[in-house]
Protein backbone atom coordinates (compact mmCIF):
# COMPACT_ATOMS: atom_id res chain seq x y z
CA UNK A 1 0.00 0.00 0.00
CA UNK A 2 1.90 3.16 -1.20
CA UNK A 3 0.93 6.36 0.53
CA UNK A 4 -1.24 7.96 -1.79
CA UNK A 5 -3.73 5.41 -0.77
CA UNK A 6 -4.55 7.81 2.10
CA UNK A 7 -6.55 9.85 -0.57
CA UNK A 8 -9.24 7.24 -0.83
CA UNK A 9 -11.40 5.44 1.14
CA UNK A 10 -12.56 2.14 1.75
CA UNK A 11 -15.36 1.74 -1.01
CA UNK A 12 -12.77 3.77 -3.91
CA UNK A 13 -10.13 0.77 -2.36
CA UNK A 14 -12.62 -1.93 -2.78
CA UNK A 15 -13.40 -0.71 -6.45
CA UNK A 16 -10.16 -0.71 -7.62
CA UNK A 17 -9.59 -4.38 -6.33
CA UNK A 18 -13.15 -5.36 -7.80
CA UNK A 19 -11.72 -3.95 -11.26
CA UNK A 20 -8.45 -5.61 -10.28
CA UNK A 21 -10.11 -8.95 -9.92
CA UNK A 22 -12.09 -8.96 -13.12
CA UNK A 23 -8.69 -7.68 -14.91
CA UNK A 24 -6.89 -10.68 -14.03
CA UNK A 25 -9.71 -13.24 -14.63
CA UNK A 26 -11.55 -12.17 -18.12
CA UNK A 27 -8.35 -10.28 -19.57
CA UNK A 28 -5.45 -10.76 -18.51
CA UNK A 29 -5.63 -14.91 -19.68
CA UNK A 30 -6.66 -13.46 -23.08
CA UNK A 31 -5.09 -10.40 -24.11
CA UNK A 32 -2.71 -11.93 -26.12
CA UNK A 33 -5.16 -13.55 -27.81
CA UNK A 34 -6.98 -10.47 -28.09
CA UNK A 35 -3.95 -8.40 -29.02
CA UNK A 36 -3.38 -9.76 -32.42
CA UNK A 37 -7.03 -10.38 -33.59
CA UNK A 38 -7.29 -6.66 -32.69
CA UNK A 39 -10.56 -6.92 -30.83
CA UNK A 40 -12.55 -8.70 -28.01
CA UNK A 41 -15.79 -10.63 -27.36
CA UNK A 42 -18.66 -8.04 -27.24
CA UNK A 43 -19.38 -10.54 -24.46
CA UNK A 44 -16.98 -9.04 -21.93
CA UNK A 45 -19.42 -5.60 -22.25
CA UNK A 46 -21.92 -7.37 -20.70
CA UNK A 47 -20.12 -9.28 -17.88
CA UNK A 48 -18.53 -5.72 -17.11
CA UNK A 49 -21.62 -4.65 -16.62
CA UNK A 50 -22.99 -7.36 -14.49
CA UNK A 51 -19.62 -6.65 -12.47
CA UNK A 52 -20.72 -2.73 -11.65
CA UNK A 53 -17.16 -2.05 -13.98
CA UNK A 54 -19.41 0.11 -16.93
CA UNK A 55 -21.38 2.62 -15.36
CA UNK A 56 -18.98 3.89 -13.14
CA UNK A 57 -18.70 7.62 -12.82
CA UNK A 58 -22.39 8.39 -13.64
CA UNK A 59 -25.52 8.39 -11.70
CA UNK A 60 -27.52 5.28 -10.63
CA UNK A 61 -30.59 7.12 -11.44
CA UNK A 62 -29.81 6.54 -15.71
CA UNK A 63 -28.54 3.56 -15.11
CA UNK A 64 -24.68 4.24 -14.24
CA UNK A 65 -22.81 2.50 -11.35
CA UNK A 66 -22.31 5.50 -9.72
CA UNK A 67 -18.93 7.35 -8.37
CA UNK A 68 -17.23 10.54 -9.32
CA UNK A 69 -13.36 11.22 -10.53
CA UNK A 70 -11.87 9.21 -7.68
CA UNK A 71 -14.01 6.07 -8.66
CA UNK A 72 -13.05 6.60 -12.87
CA UNK A 73 -9.61 6.58 -12.09
CA UNK A 74 -9.91 3.48 -9.81
CA UNK A 75 -11.65 1.61 -12.57
CA UNK A 76 -8.89 2.67 -15.17
CA UNK A 77 -6.17 1.46 -12.62
CA UNK A 78 -7.71 -1.64 -11.93
CA UNK A 79 -8.72 -2.84 -15.31
CA UNK A 80 -5.47 -1.87 -16.15
CA UNK A 81 -3.91 -5.32 -14.96
CA UNK A 82 -5.47 -6.82 -18.14
CA UNK A 83 -2.39 -5.74 -19.05
CA UNK A 84 -4.09 -4.46 -22.51
CA UNK A 85 -4.74 -0.71 -23.09
CA UNK A 86 -6.96 -1.72 -25.76
CA UNK A 87 -9.29 -3.54 -23.99
CA UNK A 88 -9.47 -1.18 -20.85
CA UNK A 89 -9.90 1.64 -23.70
CA UNK A 90 -12.83 -0.41 -25.50
CA UNK A 91 -14.55 -1.21 -22.59
CA UNK A 92 -14.03 2.99 -21.51
CA UNK A 93 -15.40 4.69 -24.62
CA UNK A 94 -19.08 5.48 -23.38
CA UNK A 95 -17.33 6.81 -20.42
CA UNK A 96 -16.72 9.75 -23.32
CA UNK A 97 -19.68 9.09 -25.22
CA UNK A 98 -22.59 9.42 -22.52
CA UNK A 99 -21.78 12.25 -20.41
CA UNK A 100 -23.36 14.70 -23.31
CA UNK A 101 -26.49 12.50 -23.40
CA UNK A 102 -27.01 11.84 -19.34
CA UNK A 103 -25.92 15.58 -18.52
CA UNK A 104 -28.60 16.96 -20.78
CA UNK A 105 -31.21 15.68 -18.86
CA UNK A 106 -33.27 14.55 -22.01
CA UNK A 107 -35.29 11.20 -19.74
CA UNK A 108 -36.49 9.63 -23.59
CA UNK A 109 -33.11 9.85 -24.69
CA UNK A 110 -31.00 8.57 -21.77
CA UNK A 111 -33.85 5.65 -21.87
CA UNK A 112 -33.51 4.84 -25.25
CA UNK A 113 -29.24 5.46 -25.89
CA UNK A 114 -27.45 5.38 -22.38
CA UNK A 115 -29.59 2.54 -20.64
CA UNK A 116 -28.88 -0.07 -23.01
CA UNK A 117 -25.23 1.06 -22.90
CA UNK A 118 -24.58 0.72 -19.40
CA UNK A 119 -26.11 -3.05 -19.52
CA UNK A 120 -23.72 -4.08 -21.99
CA UNK A 121 -26.06 -4.82 -24.50
CA UNK A 122 -25.00 -1.96 -27.00
CA UNK A 123 -21.71 -0.13 -27.49
CA UNK A 124 -21.01 3.69 -27.56
CA UNK A 125 -18.55 5.77 -28.99
CA UNK A 126 -17.40 9.56 -29.30
CA UNK A 127 -16.55 11.00 -32.67
CA UNK A 128 -15.05 14.67 -32.50
CA UNK A 129 -11.60 14.89 -34.24
CA UNK A 130 -12.15 14.37 -38.33
CA UNK A 131 -9.21 13.83 -41.04
CA UNK A 132 -7.26 17.34 -40.92
CA UNK A 133 -8.52 18.53 -37.49
CA UNK A 134 -6.82 17.13 -34.87
CA UNK A 135 -7.16 18.46 -31.55
CA UNK A 136 -8.82 21.40 -33.19
CA UNK A 137 -12.47 20.88 -32.48
CA UNK A 138 -13.39 24.39 -33.27
CA UNK A 139 -12.33 23.22 -36.96
CA UNK A 140 -15.36 20.41 -37.04
CA UNK A 141 -16.66 20.54 -40.36
CA UNK A 142 -18.99 17.68 -40.22
CA UNK A 143 -22.57 19.15 -40.80
CA UNK A 144 -25.98 18.88 -39.86
CA UNK A 145 -28.61 20.81 -41.78
CA UNK A 146 -32.25 20.76 -40.52
CA UNK A 147 -34.65 19.12 -42.85
CA UNK A 148 -38.22 19.26 -41.60
CA UNK A 149 -37.99 17.17 -38.53
CA UNK A 150 -34.50 15.65 -39.32
CA UNK A 151 -30.87 17.20 -39.62
CA UNK A 152 -29.23 15.85 -42.50
CA UNK A 153 -25.46 14.79 -41.76
CA UNK A 154 -22.32 14.66 -43.94
CA UNK A 155 -18.67 14.71 -43.47
CA UNK A 156 -16.24 12.01 -42.02
CA UNK A 157 -14.81 11.54 -38.50
CA UNK A 158 -10.95 9.52 -38.05
CA UNK A 159 -9.58 7.84 -35.39
CA UNK A 160 -12.84 6.90 -33.64
CA UNK A 161 -12.37 4.36 -30.52
CA UNK A 162 -15.38 1.26 -31.11
CA UNK A 163 -16.04 3.09 -34.05
CA UNK A 164 -16.13 -0.16 -36.15
CA UNK A 165 -18.60 -1.85 -33.95
CA UNK A 166 -20.19 0.76 -31.99
CA UNK A 167 -24.23 0.78 -32.00
CA UNK A 168 -24.67 4.63 -31.18
CA UNK A 169 -22.26 6.97 -32.15
CA UNK A 170 -22.07 10.61 -30.40
CA UNK A 171 -21.02 13.15 -33.20
CA UNK A 172 -19.80 16.40 -32.91
CA UNK A 173 -21.72 18.15 -36.01
CA UNK A 174 -21.94 21.70 -37.46
CA UNK A 175 -24.74 23.10 -37.50
CA UNK A 176 -24.13 26.98 -37.53
CA UNK A 177 -21.14 29.27 -38.38
CA UNK A 178 -20.34 30.24 -35.31
CA UNK A 179 -16.99 28.51 -34.48
CA UNK A 180 -18.11 27.67 -30.99
CA UNK A 181 -21.74 28.25 -31.06
CA UNK A 182 -22.56 26.58 -33.95
CA UNK A 183 -21.48 22.75 -32.46
CA UNK A 184 -23.68 20.32 -31.70
CA UNK A 185 -24.05 16.73 -30.94
CA UNK A 186 -25.76 14.11 -32.40
CA UNK A 187 -26.61 10.22 -31.57
CA UNK A 188 -25.94 8.62 -34.88
CA UNK A 189 -27.02 4.92 -35.18
CA UNK A 190 -25.12 2.67 -37.16
CA UNK A 191 -27.52 1.02 -39.29
CA UNK A 192 -29.39 4.18 -40.12
CA UNK A 193 -29.17 4.64 -44.20
CA UNK A 194 -25.75 6.61 -45.19
CA UNK A 195 -23.68 5.15 -41.89
CA UNK A 196 -20.66 3.56 -43.01
CA UNK A 197 -16.95 2.59 -41.78
CA UNK A 198 -14.79 3.65 -44.22
CA UNK A 199 -11.47 1.71 -42.49
CA UNK A 200 -10.76 -0.21 -39.79
CA UNK A 201 -7.32 1.77 -38.93
CA UNK A 202 -4.05 -0.35 -37.92
CA UNK A 203 -2.13 1.00 -34.75
CA UNK A 204 1.13 0.92 -33.27
CA UNK A 205 -0.79 0.33 -30.01
CA UNK A 206 -4.16 -0.17 -28.39
CA UNK A 207 -4.38 -2.94 -30.43
CA UNK A 208 -7.09 -4.21 -29.01
CA UNK A 209 -9.55 -1.61 -28.82
CA UNK A 210 -10.77 -1.20 -33.04
CA UNK A 211 -10.54 2.52 -34.27
CA UNK A 212 -12.60 3.85 -37.18
CA UNK A 213 -12.83 6.04 -39.85
CA UNK A 214 -16.45 6.72 -40.44
CA UNK A 215 -18.27 8.47 -43.04
CA UNK A 216 -21.92 10.26 -42.90
CA UNK A 217 -23.60 10.90 -46.43
CA UNK A 218 -26.96 12.14 -46.27
CA UNK A 219 -27.27 10.73 -43.14
CA UNK A 220 -31.20 11.60 -41.79
CA UNK A 221 -30.91 11.48 -38.12
CA UNK A 222 -34.20 12.68 -36.27
CA UNK A 223 -34.35 15.95 -33.72
CA UNK A 224 -35.25 13.41 -31.27
CA UNK A 225 -31.36 12.22 -31.07
CA UNK A 226 -29.70 16.16 -30.96
CA UNK A 227 -28.31 16.15 -27.46
CA UNK A 228 -28.80 18.89 -25.72
CA UNK A 229 -29.59 22.53 -27.17
CA UNK A 230 -28.68 23.67 -30.43
CA UNK A 231 -24.94 25.19 -30.23
CA UNK A 232 -24.79 23.22 -27.05
CA UNK A 233 -21.67 20.63 -28.39
CA UNK A 234 -18.83 22.79 -28.13
CA UNK A 235 -19.58 23.87 -24.35
CA UNK A 236 -20.36 19.92 -24.19
CA UNK A 237 -16.58 18.77 -25.02
CA UNK A 238 -15.12 21.46 -22.75
CA UNK A 239 -16.92 19.95 -20.26
CA UNK A 240 -15.73 16.74 -20.18
CA UNK A 241 -12.55 16.91 -21.30
CA UNK A 242 -10.93 17.25 -17.53
CA UNK A 243 -12.50 13.58 -16.94
CA UNK A 244 -11.44 11.65 -20.23
CA UNK A 245 -7.62 13.80 -19.28
CA UNK A 246 -8.12 12.59 -15.50
CA UNK A 247 -8.52 8.81 -16.89
CA UNK A 248 -5.77 9.62 -19.60
CA UNK A 249 -3.68 10.21 -16.81
CA UNK A 250 -4.74 7.23 -15.21
CA UNK A 251 -4.04 4.68 -17.88
CA UNK A 252 -0.42 6.54 -17.96
CA UNK A 253 0.80 5.53 -14.13
CA UNK A 254 -0.69 2.53 -14.41
CA UNK A 255 1.24 1.60 -17.42
CA UNK A 256 4.03 2.65 -15.82
CA UNK A 257 3.56 0.55 -12.63
CA UNK A 258 2.74 -2.48 -14.26
CA UNK A 259 5.92 -1.98 -16.48
CA UNK A 260 7.66 -1.62 -13.29
CA UNK A 261 6.35 -4.91 -11.44
CA UNK A 262 7.13 -6.97 -14.70
CA UNK A 263 10.69 -5.67 -14.48
CA UNK A 264 11.26 -6.54 -10.89
CA UNK A 265 10.19 -9.98 -11.08
CA UNK A 266 12.63 -10.30 -14.50
CA UNK A 267 15.43 -8.61 -12.88
CA UNK A 268 15.09 -11.26 -9.81
CA UNK A 269 14.88 -14.56 -12.23
CA UNK A 270 17.18 -13.53 -15.23
CA UNK A 271 20.84 -14.91 -14.44
CA UNK A 272 23.75 -13.03 -16.29
CA UNK A 273 27.33 -13.57 -15.54
CA UNK A 274 26.42 -16.03 -12.64
CA UNK A 275 24.15 -14.15 -10.50
CA UNK A 276 20.39 -12.47 -11.04
CA UNK A 277 20.81 -9.19 -12.43
CA UNK A 278 19.13 -7.73 -9.96
CA UNK A 279 22.47 -8.29 -8.32
CA UNK A 280 24.10 -5.11 -10.47
CA UNK A 281 23.96 -2.09 -9.18
CA UNK A 282 22.90 -0.49 -12.70
CA UNK A 283 19.89 -2.41 -12.59
CA UNK A 284 18.41 -1.54 -8.63
CA UNK A 285 19.45 1.91 -9.77
CA UNK A 286 17.07 2.03 -12.57
CA UNK A 287 14.58 0.40 -10.71
CA UNK A 288 14.47 2.67 -8.15
CA UNK A 289 14.22 5.73 -10.45
CA UNK A 290 11.19 4.24 -12.43
CA UNK A 291 9.56 3.38 -8.74
CA UNK A 292 10.11 7.33 -8.25
CA UNK A 293 8.37 8.30 -11.25
CA UNK A 294 5.70 6.03 -10.83
CA UNK A 295 5.08 7.01 -6.99
CA UNK A 296 5.02 11.18 -8.08
CA UNK A 297 2.69 10.81 -10.76
CA UNK A 298 0.23 8.11 -9.55
CA UNK A 299 0.54 10.54 -6.09
CA UNK A 300 -0.64 13.68 -7.89
CA UNK A 301 -2.75 12.35 -10.36
CA UNK A 302 -4.74 10.37 -6.97
CA UNK A 303 -4.33 14.48 -5.78
CA UNK A 304 -5.90 16.08 -8.35
CA UNK A 305 -8.91 13.38 -8.38
CA UNK A 306 -9.52 14.36 -4.80
CA UNK A 307 -9.41 18.28 -5.51
CA UNK A 308 -12.16 17.62 -9.14
CA UNK A 309 -14.19 15.09 -6.91
CA UNK A 310 -14.50 18.04 -3.70
CA UNK A 311 -15.44 20.53 -6.79
CA UNK A 312 -12.57 22.36 -6.58
CA UNK A 313 -11.37 23.94 -11.14
CA UNK A 314 -8.69 21.69 -11.81
CA UNK A 315 -7.83 22.45 -15.74
CA UNK A 316 -4.67 23.37 -14.68
CA UNK A 317 -3.61 20.50 -13.05
CA UNK A 318 -5.59 17.72 -15.42
CA UNK A 319 -3.77 18.88 -17.98
CA UNK A 320 0.00 18.41 -15.88
CA UNK A 321 -1.19 14.97 -14.28
CA UNK A 322 -2.00 13.96 -18.00
CA UNK A 323 1.56 15.13 -19.33
CA UNK A 324 3.53 14.30 -16.50
CA UNK A 325 1.97 10.94 -16.67
CA UNK A 326 2.39 9.86 -20.72
CA UNK A 327 5.65 11.38 -19.74
CA UNK A 328 6.51 8.88 -17.11
CA UNK A 329 4.73 5.73 -18.80
CA UNK A 330 7.01 6.45 -21.88
CA UNK A 331 10.15 6.61 -19.93
CA UNK A 332 9.09 3.81 -17.56
CA UNK A 333 8.63 1.38 -20.34
CA UNK A 334 11.23 2.32 -22.19
CA UNK A 335 13.74 1.21 -19.04
CA UNK A 336 11.67 -1.83 -18.77
CA UNK A 337 12.27 -3.13 -22.47
CA UNK A 338 15.53 -2.03 -21.51
CA UNK A 339 16.07 -4.53 -18.61
CA UNK A 340 14.08 -7.09 -20.39
CA UNK A 341 16.80 -6.99 -23.40
CA UNK A 342 16.04 -9.31 -26.26
CA UNK A 343 12.75 -10.41 -24.83
CA UNK A 344 11.36 -6.99 -23.78
CA UNK A 345 11.12 -6.73 -27.58
CA UNK A 346 9.32 -9.93 -28.31
CA UNK A 347 5.32 -9.76 -28.76
CA UNK A 348 4.96 -12.51 -25.80
CA UNK A 349 6.70 -10.15 -23.24
CA UNK A 350 4.27 -7.64 -21.73
CA UNK A 351 6.59 -4.87 -21.42
CA UNK A 352 6.96 -5.29 -24.82
CA UNK A 353 2.77 -4.43 -25.43
CA UNK A 354 3.20 -1.53 -22.95
CA UNK A 355 5.97 -0.01 -24.36
CA UNK A 356 3.86 0.54 -28.02
CA UNK A 357 0.63 1.20 -25.74
CA UNK A 358 2.67 4.16 -23.90
CA UNK A 359 3.00 6.23 -27.29
CA UNK A 360 -0.38 6.98 -27.55
CA UNK A 361 -0.51 8.83 -24.09
CA UNK A 362 0.97 12.16 -25.56
CA UNK A 363 -1.29 12.22 -28.11
CA UNK A 364 -4.81 11.32 -27.04
CA UNK A 365 -7.36 13.36 -25.81
CA UNK A 366 -5.16 16.89 -26.36
CA UNK A 367 -1.43 16.29 -27.64
CA UNK A 368 0.97 17.28 -24.73
CA UNK A 369 1.84 20.09 -26.98
CA UNK A 370 -2.12 21.59 -26.66
CA UNK A 371 -1.65 20.81 -22.67
CA UNK A 372 1.15 22.82 -22.38
CA UNK A 373 -0.68 25.43 -23.98
CA UNK A 374 -3.32 25.59 -21.44
CA UNK A 375 -1.25 25.25 -18.26
CA UNK A 376 1.05 28.58 -19.82
CA UNK A 377 -2.19 30.29 -20.72
CA UNK A 378 -3.50 29.62 -16.95
CA UNK A 379 -0.07 30.71 -15.48
CA UNK A 380 -0.36 34.11 -17.20
CA UNK A 381 2.02 33.62 -19.68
Amino acid sequence: MGFYDNFLDEGQSLLRESCKRFALKEIRPFADEWEEAETFPRELYKKAAKAGILGVGFPEAVGGSGGGPVEILMSVEGLMHGTSTGVTVGLGTLGIALPAVVQSENSELIDRIARPVFAGDRIAALAITEPGTGSDVAGVRTTAKADGDDFIVNGAKMFISSGVRADYIVALCRTGEDTHGGLTFFVIESDMPGVSVSRSLKKTGWRASDTAELAFDGVRVPKRNMVGELGSGFFAVMRNFQTERLALAGYGYATAELALEESIRYARDREAFGRPIMRFQVTRHKLAEMATKVTAAKTFTYQVASRMAAGEHCVTEVSMAKNMCAQVANEVTYEAVQIHGGMGYMRESVVERLSRDARLLPIGGGTQEIMREIIAKNMGL
